[in-house]
């Protein structure tokens, strides 16, 4: 047994010991009892049954049996899970006054410095300044007609990327994401190659999914950890949460100077950054919400639209007939002769309802999580003062009772038909609740409609073959805070010669 695993056992007992013996002397009975959910062992409660890989599958698991509010406790913490979206906003829309804290998060949130961005942030004022820095630009679809022109630009470029190299489909979206976002946050214009904004804000990203999830580190449910010094024998975590906050600071720092740069020097374009400092003249403190609700939006916006993207791509490699509806409607609307643009959204109900149920098929953040700033009783159960609350909304759109079939891929179950009324829009759960729900939902929306409308217009997706063989991705999404589909191959092609031009056009926008 390794020094690292005999440490951490010596302080599990020791803390948990500790927990155990204060809660027994101190601890006043309950008003009401815990929601129902796997009985936990002294000590160390439930412990063993958090899960670690896909969690979602067994909060699922719960739901079927304790109902849609579950609970277990953890070394003292409460943990209530939700599988219901009813429950989600029975709690966190009507009682959000107290149901939209965050807990503290040692590993990623102190230690990796992603407690100064908007989805760490303790419920107070400072988060307030943010929510409303964010709602400004971003808040509506009205609000984002400004940023038309870009995002079409964008992704019209993407077009080209990918029909020059159709075999890096997943580099050329995150780049695309990346440039739509750093463009309309900052006014920054990224290079078409090896762009270093780009390459910081892929690495922050990539550690945020590999290391930013609730307890992947013992720090997370023993936070005084934290306190060992990085020297101290199996206290590597801290060398490695020091590293991963030197990328989060550079990725929030180094955009946000190129803005101001640019401010000063009167050339900024329209963006986030610029119309928050318009005819203003900033104290440190709104500095300090400016960058970190830029870096807050960028973050957020660039990784959650690629897994989006990627997944509108697995989806029309699966289902070729699905893929032929929405050309045939593009092709009746917006005719071979030019791309669509976001005036044509209303028009294209069919591939509205797409874009609906790549939100719902794929849950781009399967769990979110809040905290409550007060003990609670709702619906009979006693929620404690500072209990961990998770939304399980990868259930929440895989539910059957709300989705027909919600194992198959089906865009028509948003469109009314033979007098059915449509199901349940997933933007409901998908973006979060209360005063949680994602600030940049409305660009979010936009960035994967306008994906969508330009590549089914230009080019068919299918089935690679590989040595006479056809072969069929797996739908096995990943683990972690943002969830990915896994890694697949197509083929992408131009749907005709009239495609083919119409994506090597240089359009102006």
């Amino acid at each position: 047994m390794s020094t690292l695993t005999v440490l951490t056992l010596q302080y599990l007992c020791l803390a948990s010991a500790g927990v155990y013996l204060v809660k027994q002397i101190f601890t006043k009975k309950n008003p009401a009892p815990y929601p129902p959910g796997p009985r936990g062992l002294p000590l160390v409660g439930n412990l063993r049954d958090m899960p670690h890989v896909k969690p979602w599958l067994t909060f699922t698991e719960w739901g079927r049996k304790y109902g849609d509010i579950s609970h277990i406790s953890i070394l003292g913490m409460h943990i209530v899970v939700l599988n219901s979206v009813k429950s989600a906003e029975e709690m966190l829309d009507k009682k959000s006054s107290i149901y939209s804290d965050r807990m503290v998060v040692p590993m990623s949130g102190e230690l990796m410095g992603y407690s100064q961005t908007m989805g760490y942030l303790r419920y107070g004022e400072r988060f307030r300044l943010f929510r409303k820095n964010c709602h400004h630009i971003f808040g509506n679809r009205a609000a984002l007609v400004d940023y038309h022109p870009v995002e079409e630009m964008e992704a019209h470029r993407f077009l080209k990327r990918v029909l020059a190299k159709p075999d890096q489909l997943q580099a050329h979206i995150r780049h695309t994401a990346s440039a739509i976002v750093l463009r309309l946050c900052y006014g920054y214009e990224v290079k078409e190659h090896d762009d270093p904004l780009v390459n910081i804000v892929k690495r922050a990203l990539e550690q945020f999914c590999r290391y930013g999830p609730f307890g992947e580190f013992m720090v997370d449910f023993l936070p005084f950890l934290a306190k060992v010094p990085e020297w101290f024998p199996g206290a590597g975590f801290k060398r490695l949460a020091r590293e991963c906050r030197e990328i989060t600071e550079e990725a929030a720092a180094t955009p946000y100077i190129f803005a101001k740069d640019q401010i000063a020097a009167g050339i900024a374009p329209k963006s986030f950054v610029s119309d928050l400092f318009k005819d203003r003249t900033l104290t440190a403190e709104e500095e300090y919400v400016v960058k970190w609700s830029a870096g807050s939006l960028f973050s957020g916006g660039s990784d959650t639209t690629v897994s989006a993207n990627y997944s509108f791509f697995l989806a029309m490699t699966l289902f070729p007939d699905v893929q032929k509806k929405a050309q045939a409607e593009i092709d009746a609307v917006v005719g071979p002769n030019r791309l669509p643009s976001f005036a044509d959204r209303a028009f294209l109900p069919y591939v509205e309802a797409l874009t609906k149920e790549i939100l719902r098929w794929n849950a781009v953040v399967p769990i979110v999580e809040h905290s409550v700033t007060e003990d609670n009783i709702h619906d009979g159960y006693y929620i404690p003062k500072g209990s961990l609350i998770l939304p399980n909304i990868w259930f929440m759109l895989n539910d059957p009772q709300t989705y027909t079939n919600p194992s198959e891929f089906n865009p028509e179950r948003f469109l009314a038909k033979d007098g059915n009324e449509p199901e349940a829009d997933p933007r409901r759960a998908c973006f979060g609740f209360g005063r949680r729900l994602c600030p940049g939902l409305h660009l979010a929306d936009a960035s994967i409609w306008i994906c969508a409308a330009m590549s089914l217009a230009v080019f068919d997706v299918s089935k690679v073959v590989e040595n006479g063989v056809e072969i069929t991705p797996e739908i096995d999404p990943s683990s972690g805070s943002i969830s990915h589909p896994k890694p697949f191959k197509c083929s992408i092609k131009a749907r005709s010669e009239k495609a083919f031009a119409l994506i090597q056009e240089d359009t102006v926008y």
